[in-house]
């Protein structure tokens, strides 16, 4: 059943219009920062080869576009997760699945991983981008792996979150602005967190994030983003059986 509802709201997801353009918007971005960042390199390059511990295109092209795709996921994806649930109850049609024989973690899941599908897509995609860098040079397999995992790990905690505060609210916009608020807030708060209030930067996913983009993978970053994941989708089933018993 999991897998049932996954499909079916994969399938939904790509045949609203809007999905097709937002999708367009994040490649366009991701691409013209892409080869803006690629043309700036070459432009130093010249300069770079005269030095001794001069940084390579990855760690000069590579890390610093998927810090921008990671600002990408954080505006995109609250749009959406906002349409999983807060857009069913809108549309009348959220009661029917609160009637049917499916358990509420089933329908939590199974909505969850039709997003998913979804935005594996989108960072696949980007990571083929990035992996023309071999074409040209001798990229840093490593790096790019690790800045790929980021992002995969980072695109699930937001979906997470985008997906709880779909089921909290009614409306749609309000679901995507309230996800989207706190998302930047933690990034707003991560950039002006000093060292004596490092556990502020802590909270921030893109904090974590940031380490597997320079290369730093750590027990402690993992264990992060899949225990958010977990704790955000617990209590979305939470919200959604306490939905159901008011609804019978």
């Amino acid at each position: 059943m999991i897998l049932t509802i996954a499909r079916k709201e994969f399938r939904s997801l790509f045949a609203a219009p809007s999905t097709w353009w937002m999708l367009a918007l994040m490649q366009f971005l991701f691409a013209w920062f892409y080869f803006g960042r690629m043309d700036d390199y070459l432009q130093v390059q010249s300069q770079l080869s005269q030095l001794d511990t001069a940084p390579g295109a990855t760690i000069s092209i590579a890390a610093p576009v998927c810090s921008v795709l990671s600002l990408l996921l954080m505006l995109f994806i609250p749009i959406f997760s906002m349409r999983l649930i807060a857009e069913e109850r809108r549309n009348q049609t959220w009661v029917l699945l609160l009637t049917a024989p499916v358990s509420s973690s089933h329908i939590v899941l199974g909505k969850f991983i039709g997003l998913m599908l979804m935005l594996f897509l989108i960072v696949t995609g980007c990571s083929v981008m990035l992996g023309t860098l071999m074409l040209g040079t001798h990229a840093d397999i490593g790096l790019i792996l690790a800045d790929t995992l980021g992002l995969y790990l980072l695109a699930t905690s937001y979906a997470a979150l985008g997906i709880y505060f779909s089921a909290l609210n009614k409306q749609p916009v309000i679901a995507a602005l309230g996800a989207r608020g706190l998302s930047f807030g933690l990034w707003l708060r991560e950039l002006g967190a000093s060292d004596n209030h490092s556990w502020i930067r802590s909270l921030s996913p893109n904090a974590h994030f940031q380490n597997l983009n320079m290369g730093l993978i750590n027990s402690a970053d993992l264990a992060y983003f899949v225990l958010l994941t977990i704790a955000l989708l617990w209590l979305t089933i939470r919200n959604v059986n306490h939905e159901r018993r008011h609804a019978s």
